[in-house]
């Protein structure tokens, strides 16, 4: 698994702000009007929980870097939020908390490296929900993996830094690795010169079956599937699926 550490430093520069108006959006439709307390699984640099903070939600942040966390509680700051981080594995959600609803966005479920390891996501958040508690989250479709991903590059320049992004198709079905090579400069030097850091991050998607009878397996009983942050059924050209199960 990737770690994370130099992308969390340049995430938010290379992340479409405009996403998060629409996840919040997608999310405001979808949570029952009861909800108070709210779990955003790999919350990142925060942003998403932020804004989730700034509805009124009693919001706690989870991620597994140390790095993102950091950056999260200086967004909460700066945004006069109160939020709880917890720095975990989503697959191991023990002692966490008790909640209304539980979210997990920016495709980060398909970072899981096979079927059991989403299956122990769901049973997780399955035990931290309360009755008639919303799991919202997304994943990308396996069209987006088969034909918007596969050859996809992408290289910006910034002052601070550069970054080089490919993607090519994975070894396993319906997934992806993305090569990224970070330029970071280096501020403890006096001299102009970058560092150059490389990680690499698969991403491997499903059948929206598998999704549904993992779903079932974990107990959610009631599930929709959207797709591409609005209303309406998946088509075979959406490219980023949405869920919405309800506990029991």
């Amino acid at each position: 698994m990737a770690t994370y550490e130099t992308f969390a430093a340049v995430y938010d520069e290379i992340m479409d702000d405009s996403l998060y108006d629409k996840w919040t959006a997608f999310s405001l439709r979808h949570l029952p009007k009861q909800t108070r307390t709210l779990l955003e699984l790999a919350c990142g640099t925060g942003i998403q929980a932020v804004r989730f903070a700034q509805k009124g939600y009693e919001v706690t942040g989870l991620d597994l870097s140390y790095e993102m966390l950091e950056l999260a509680q200086k967004k909460a700051e700066a945004a006069g939020v109160m939020m709880e981080l917890a720095q975990a594995d989503m697959m191991a959600l023990e002692g966490v908390g008790d909640f209304d609803a539980v979210t997990c966005y920016s495709d980060s479920l398909c970072y899981m490296a096979d079927e059991e390891a989403v299956l122990r996501v769901f049973e997780g958040v399955h035990s931290v929900l309360h009755a008639q508690g919303v799991f919202l989250f997304d994943v990308h479709s396996i069209y987006q993996m088969a034909e918007v991903f596969a050859g996809y590059s992408y290289h910006e320049n910034y002052e601070d830094f550069a970054f080089v992004w490919d993607t090519y198709e994975g070894e396993r079905a319906h997934s992806i690795v993305h090569e990224l090579t970070f330029f970071v400069k280096d501020e403890e030097n006096e001299e102009e010169r970058f560092i150059r850091r490389d990680e690499v991050h698969e991403e491997r998607t499903y059948p929206i079956e598998t999704y549904m009878n993992l779903l079932k397996q974990a107990g959610f009983t009631s599930v929709e599937v959207f797709a591409d942050f609005e209303d309406q059924a998946p088509t075979e050209t959406s490219q980023r699926w949405f869920f919405k199960a309800v506990k029991a």
